[in-house]
């Protein structure tokens, strides 16, 4: 697939996402968004402190946990999307702290905006930009998270790269995110409405791992959760469809696809 094409489906996927138009892209296609987070990780503790619109049911992990995030901290969230992760980091840090979220899709920055607004966070940002080029300064963050999203790059060292070049030395990363156990069904490869759904551009485990530490990562660790998120095998969605009809028989998405857990330090 084109790299640029792609990139525009992408966007224009989750803008419709956000606007509540079609779709389920990566997580869950199911009405009950509280209850997905709670099934992945999130605590209803947590739930209650951050805007019920801010959980559109996208994640595959809770990074906010795996960062065990200090008082004052700097976050940075890759593809923060209506700001779900970084209302529940910006808790964690408190208001000597700032966390930054970075999405590509403007409907999607602009909805976490607003939800910034409902909520009256002061300490949270969002900005406009690609995880490729990141819009800001090299040194400046502590921790950088990511949740369900590097999948969708069609870039991923470049990704690793920024994110290197964002951190303090010592900085740290906590990302959850989809990966492979083995190759997908070339018809899941070439099918971009499942490489919107954060399968079709998921890479191996052991590749994810070299990549990682290609890009300077040190004390690099990859822990396997479980199996992705499920998709009902009746849904009429076509991007759980896409995935689902391009499975082999008797084989189910378990059996390729897994959500991990990717640490390392800079």
């Amino acid at each position: 697939m084109d790299d640029k094409k792609t990139q525009k489906f992408v966007r224009e996927a989750y803008g419709k996402i956000a606007q509540k138009q079609k779709g389920c892209g990566c997580g869950t296609c199911g009405p009950d968004a509280e209850g997905f987070a709670k099934s992945i990780g999130y605590s209803g503790a947590e739930l209650k402190t951050i805007p019920d619109e801010a959980n559109l049911a996208l994640s595959c992990g809770n990074p906010t946990a795996l960062a065990s995030l200090n008082k004052g901290e700097f976050v940075l969230d890759l593809g923060s999307g209506a700001g779900f992760d970084c209302f529940l980091a910006a808790t964690k840090v408190g208001q000597n702290g700032k966390v930054i979220g970075v999405d590509m899709t403007p409907e999607m920055v602009e909805k976490a905006r607003d939800n910034a607004k409902k909520g009256g966070s002061k300490n949270v940002e969002f900005k406009l930009g690609e995880i490729e080029n990141l819009p800001v300064a090299d040194n400046f963050f502590d921790v950088v998270i990511s949740n369900c999203v590097i999948n969708l790059s069609a870039d991923k060292p470049r990704v690793f790269g920024e994110v290197y070049r964002v951190l303090k030395p010592g900085g740290r990363i906590a990302i959850s995110d989809i990966a492979l156990k083995k190759e997908l069904p070339r018809k899941i490869q070439e099918n971009i409405d499942a490489y919107v759904g954060c399968i079709g551009g998921s890479i191996l485990i052991d590749k994810y791992e070299r990549m990682v530490k290609a890009s300077g990562f040190e004390n690099v660790k990859i822990t396997v959760r479980g199996s992705s998120p499920c998709i009902d095998p009746n849904t009429e969605d076509p991007i759980g469809r896409a995935i689902l009809d391009g499975l082999k028989n008797n084989e189910s998405l378990a059996d390729y696809a897994v959500s991990i857990y990717v640490e390392g330090n800079k």
